[in-house]
């Protein structure tokens, strides 16, 4: 008997949404489950290869899901994830201004006298290459996820501002997921993250829809705080509250990473 997949798109977005997940897990699980028990004492490789591998098996249903489910072969172009020069250029930009954001708002702090600039705690060229590495893979694999699949399937269903609110409200809250009181104690860290999901659907959007600036904006803020935070390159001078510079040292938890990503918010809103 025929299966009727495409019966699936005509689901509600949250249905779905569901339907996908479910069968994201089914395939990885059995792929996990033995590296949980042969990994036990180390947890740092355990976490990269079981996540690997759910990624690899989210790129492999992305191709059974837009086939079968929604009838699409090229579902990487209706993403937005095409090999152009004007994709790649755009990419290059996003890196540039997610790093001179990360660079601009600690020499803002500095300039405050909340923070000083000292020497990297180990080699500098190689601390840039690998931060390079990680923020490219995590933005990638994050925009991919969030302004790729899930912003197209939300808007199968919703409005094009509803669905941008929505996938930025999905992205702030999986990635605040942590016990309650740790929610309540750095709370201001979500409204910055929601802004963040605003800016690169934002960018998205003004970009017709490709996902290079989305990539390099997500990874010129990684890129930086990395080099930043791994080098150990910022040290706190104790002068100013936690509320201005962000709770636990995290820069979006505080006032001034809040203020900063609202002014970006607004200059990629505005461009032409």
């Amino acid at each position: 008997m025929k299966i009727n997949y495409s019966i699936v798109s005509r689901y509600p977005a949250p249905l779905r949404l569901g339907v996908f997940i479910v069968s994201l897990l089914i395939l990885w699980l059995p792929t996990a489950i033995p590296f949980f028990f042969l990994f036990k004492d180390d947890l740092n490789f355990r976490t990269i290869v079981t996540m690997s591998l759910l990624y690899i098996n989210f790129i492999i249903l992305l191709f059974f899901w837009n086939s079968k489910i929604h009838g699409i072969s090229n579902w990487w172009r209706i993403y937005g994830l095409t090999f152009t020069k004007k994709n790649i250029i755009e990419l290059l930009n996003g890196l540039t201004i997610g790093l001179f954001f990360t660079f601009g708002l600690f020499f803002v702090e500095m300039i405050l006298g909340w923070v000083v600039f000292v020497k990297p705690s180990q080699n500098l060229s190689s601390l840039i290459f690998e931060g390079l590495l990680s923020a490219f893979a995590i933005a990638f694999a994050e925009e991919l996820l969030f302004r790729g699949w899930l912003l197209e399937e939300l808007k199968m269903n919703y409005s094009i501002k509803t669905s941008l609110v929505c996938n930025s409200f999905i992205f702030a809250t999986l990635h605040f997921l942590k016990p309650l009181q740790e929610v309540i104690r750095t709370f201001p860290q979500f409204p910055a993250l929601f802004l963040i999901g605003m800016i690169l659907v934002q960018a998205k959007t003004k970009c017709n829809n490709r996902l290079g600036i989305c990539i390099g904006i997500h990874g010129g803020l990684v890129w930086g705080y990395y080099i930043l935070n791994v080098g150990k390159i910022i040290k706190y001078t104790g002068k100013a509250s936690l509320i201005f510079t962000g709770i636990d040292n995290n820069p979006i938890a505080g006032i001034m990473g809040l203020a900063g990503l609202i002014i970006l918010f607004f200059l990629v809103r505005w461009k032409r």
